[in-house]
């Protein structure tokens, strides 16, 4: 039985009714709306609006130079930074880190100008099978959330161990996402060893037990949106990575909340944003900790990131590193795979809270 609202107001069939458009809300902005959908609008106590009082312009997530990253000296003050980095943000910026600036923006260009094809030409990639490696859709969480984001997304899954087939991609961004990856593969290995040091174990650590396997790229796209104090790009949420790195374009709107205050990442020229995700809490035992983050709708737009989630093998099952325990820091976390993990996540949606805690012993 379908649950009518107060006022006679239907999510479920407007939801269901957004979603079989597949027209995602590039397709609301091309309809010419001037006021958000219902489903679309945030109770009034969770809007953008209820935090602005904690919004500070005075901090700035760390910035990390990784220039010498490959040199002695300069590797250790690199892996000092992250530790720093990781123990008290969670997020930092980098810099010289080798993915050249020309192919960052000819990625950006072409997620852009993939979600600017017409609604008839973009419909083929949409979908909500998560079996399918390329998927196009808008919000992940549509149908579990209380009410849904102003962002579409396509999204390049290799969960499954197997490098995809260039041929699955679309053709207008084939060519400039495989130049990404290659470049952006390299740097989840030079990532993986940085981390491993970081954490206090040694370099090939994380790689030997497979904890930053697999990738999936997931590319949003944000419209400028006509009520952007309504609803937001992304509501508060962690990642359910190991790490993730995200290029975003020079717009802004990403905010990470930092010891009960917002604080902006700002687009730095040539940089990218690296963030703690909650599997790496996990094997960490709390060392390391994931960040809850945000990002604002604006009447302003189009918006552009592409978010590389790093994630564990996925037939493997993993809890908290022996190295980090003993009996005054037992474990916090049971043993599980990446993909019960996502399950729960998923379930959950972006809701403002983490999924760790149905994982904790």
């Amino acid at each position: 039985m379908e649950v009518v609202g107060f006022e006679g107001y239907d999510r479920e069939k407007e939801v269901r009714k957004f979603d079989e458009s597949k027209a995602g809300v590039k397709g609301l902005l091309d309809s010419g709306i001037v006021r958000l959908p219902r489903f679309m609008i945030h109770p009034p106590e969770a809007r953008p609006s209820s935090y602005a009082l904690n919004i500070t312009s005075s901090l700035r997530i760390p910035l990390i130079d990784f220039t010498s990253y490959d040199e002695s000296f300069g590797r250790s003050k690199i892996v000092k930074e992250i530790r720093e980095a990781s123990e008290t943000w969670g997020f930092f910026q980098v810099v010289n880190h080798s993915v050249p600036v020309s192919v960052m923006d000819n990625m950006l260009r072409v997620i852009r100008e993939f979600h600017d094809q017409p609604t008839e030409v973009k419909k083929q990639w949409y979908t909500r099978d998560y079996n399918k490696k390329v998927r196009y859709f808008s919000n992940s969480d549509l149908f579990v959330a209380k009410a849904a984001n102003w962002r579409d997304t396509i999204t390049f899954d290799m969960l499954d161990g197997h490098p995809l087939n260039p041929e699955v991609f679309p053709q207008v961004c084939r060519e400039a996402l495989i130049e990404y990856l290659e470049h952006i593969l390299k740097l989840k290995d030079i990532m993986s060893e940085l981390f491993s040091e970081a954490l206090g174990l040694e370099r090939g650590y994380l790689r030997k037990i497979e904890c930053m396997k697999r990738e999936a790229l997931v590319s949003n796209y944000y419209p400028a949106c006509p009520e952007p104090e309504l609803t937001y790009g992304a509501g508060k949420h962690s990642d359910p990575s190991c790490i993730t790195i995200v290029l975003q374009d020079t717009l802004g709107g990403l905010q990470v909340f930092h010891e009960n205050q917002l604080v902006d990442v700002k687009p730095l020229p040539g940089a990218l944003v690296v963030n703690i995700g909650d599997f790496m809490q996990i094997i960490s035992n709390d060392k390391f900790k994931s960040v809850l983050h945000q990002v604002l709708a604006a009447k302003k737009g189009p918006r552009v990131s592409i978010a590389c989630h790093i994630y564990p093998h996925p037939d493997h099952k993993y809890g908290p590193i022996k190295e980090f325990l003993s009996k005054d820091n037992l474990p916090k976390y049971r043993d599980t795979s990446i993909g019960e993990y996502l399950t729960q996540y998923r379930t959950k949606g972006l809701d403002g809270s983490k999924a760790l805690s149905h994982f904790n012993v």
